[in-house]
């Protein structure tokens, strides 16, 4: 009997473990691969938010950059999947694509890369990444996802190629020339939450 304590005990732990290691929806479920997901800022006081794609530069020409919008009217999901897509939940530090739903823009892939920016004189989050393929030709495709004081934030920091020297960072939002609120890299981390 006493040893079934000590069984249970420890199996507990170790599904607490598990879950602390996990990135959770705002139902405090694993997010798990594959599923689509929306993020929306916690930033946005109860008056929505959402992320999504959009043609950017004069004239909304593109490529496509993430934007962040005030309404969830725009709203985008997407979906997450790690290195190894077999793993059925997407967890903390770990590298994972980002991939909006829906139809693509500008002729180029869902998938979210980190780019330069000549117009913002920054590394801005666009579309048109490579999903899979984890190594030195994919490193701009690769994010991780990391708790937040108020939720969850994204991080550039790919470890994807062992050998590579990569810049690593928060994302951060900024304003364009055209004052559209883009996410770069760098600056102010964003928070998140997850919702089905």
């Amino acid at each position: 009997m006493k040893t079934n304590v000590i069984l249970f005990s420890l199996a507990c732990i170790l599904c607490l473990f598990d879950e602390a290691k996990s990135v959770l929806d705002i139902s405090r479920k694993k997010i798990r691969t594959g599923v689509v997901y929306g993020a929306f800022p916690t930033s946005i006081d109860g008056f929505g938010g959402s992320i999504a794609p959009a043609t950017v530069g004069h004239n909304n020409s593109c490529p496509a950059g993430v934007i962040e919008f005030q309404t969830d009217e725009h709203s985008r999901g997407f979906t997450m999947t790690p290195v190894d897509p077999k793993k059925g939940v997407i967890r903390l530090s770990s590298d994972v694509n980002i991939k909006f739903s829906g139809s693509t823009m500008c002729g180029e892939s869902n998938v979210w890369r980190v780019k330069y920016d000549k117009g913002m004189k920054k590394y801005a989050v666009m579309v048109g990444g490579v999903e899979g393929n984890p190594g030195p030709e994919t490193l701009d495709s690769w994010f991780k996802i990391e708790k937040a004081e108020d939720g969850y934030k994204f991080v550039y920091c790919p470890s994807v190629c062992k050998y590579c020297k990569v810049m690593c960072g928060d994302i951060g939002t900024a304003g364009d020339q055209n004052g559209v609120t883009r996410l770069v890299l760098g600056g102010e981390p964003m928070s998140f939450y997850f919702e089905l």
